[in-house]
């Protein structure tokens, strides 16, 4: 395993960190098997974990709690807030109304007095940057929060928060967290050029494309991944973007074979190549998921892989433009771009 630091911050994480997305009902994943998950990453070397608190609406930060009790301060622990939690409507968002409360619901559901990683899961358009980077300020003066980060943020958000943590003397966002894989390399273009500018760290999701680039979806099989039970229209192989990526996966599976890997470790060692990311998020949701993808903790790809993976998907294209997660709000909604 590499070690890596975390933006600016001095703090040493693993260039594999795990993702606790399929903690609980989501990945069908008890609490057995999650510690058993989280003991394995913790001796192959993994020291940050990543969760939310709506991943299984707090059962994953529940889980994830009682398998590190008596170890925490051995692991960077990470959340997030801002997604809905139920059907309350201030139940969701980052003013400091809510954020100030779900921080307290997140640090009972882990067991912890505090969190080392508190990241704003997507950007919140009716709040000010003022109004979070205040509240977050705040609680990492407390002592409840390290330090803080956004998830998923456009590039000109990420720039917009940073002029304003110094135009109102506030404590500023250290690590973004930014879909990133072979198949969806946008963030290429804007979002990995300004990290870097800032100094903030990058923890990379979904680097295997949400089961594309693990191996199990190839021409002439069946999709059985567990996300394509609940968003099945994203693994249509007759829906022309995911064609795309099903052309390009059977293209990569070949300089993997030829470089003599498999194509997680393709796919992770890609990520991980980019000298603006700080660790690649995986997310097993068994065992042998997560020992294939520590197989890849010590791959690094030559140039000739590397040019060869841009030869199938070039520089800063997505191939699924339309699954990304960081639309400005006015593309999406006729009515935030018409009088």
């Amino acid at each position: 395993m590499h070690y890596r630091t975390l933006g600016r911050t001095g703090v040493q994480v693993s260039s594999l960190a795990l993702g606790a997305m399929n903690f609980g009902r989501i990945g069908r994943t008890g609490q057995d098997e999650v510690t058993a998950l989280v003991d394995a990453a913790l001796a192959g070397g993994v020291n940050l974990i990543d969760t939310a608190d709506a991943y299984s609406g707090g059962e994953s930060e529940e889980l994830l709690g009682k398998a590190i009790a008596g170890r925490r301060d051995d692991i960077v622990l990470a959340t997030k807030a801002s997604l809905p939690m139920g059907e309350e409507r201030n139940h969701q968002g980052a003013s400091r109304r809510w954020l100030v409360t779900e921080l307290d619901n997140s640090l009972r559901r882990l067991g912890v007095d505090h969190v080392d990683l508190y990241q704003i899961h997507r950007w919140d358009p009716r709040t000010s940057d003022e109004e979070t980077l205040s509240a977050l300020t705040d609680l990492q003066r407390a002592g409840k929060i390290r330090y803080f980060g956004s998830s998923t943020f456009p590039a000109y958000r990420i720039v917009q928060a940073q002029w304003a943590a110094r135009e109102h003397h506030l404590s500023r966002y250290v690590t973004e967290q930014p879909s990133y894989s072979i198949l969806q390399r946008g963030v290429e273009t804007h979002v990995l050029p300004v990290t870097e500018e800032y100094g903030l760290g990058v923890l990379a999701w979904s680097p295997l494309a949400s089961g594309w680039l693990s191996g199990a979806i190839r021409e002439g099989r069946s999709i059985t991944t567990s996300r394509s039970t609940f968003m099945p229209q994203r693994y249509d192989t007759t829906v022309p973007a995911n064609r795309a990526k099903l052309d390009a996966v059977e293209q990569l599976a070949k300089v993997a074979d030829e470089a003599g890997l498999t194509l997680i470790q393709l796919a992770l060692g890609f990520v991980t190549a980019h000298p603006g990311v700080t660790s690649a998020l995986i997310g097993p949701r068994t065992l042998d998921h997560l020992h294939s993808q520590l197989a890849a903790a010590d791959t690094v790809l030559p140039a000739d892989v590397l040019d060869a993976i841009d030869s199938v998907v070039a520089p800063g294209t997505d191939l699924a433009a339309h699954e990304k997660n960081d639309t400005p709000p006015a593309l999406l909604d006729p009515a935030l771009r018409r009088r």
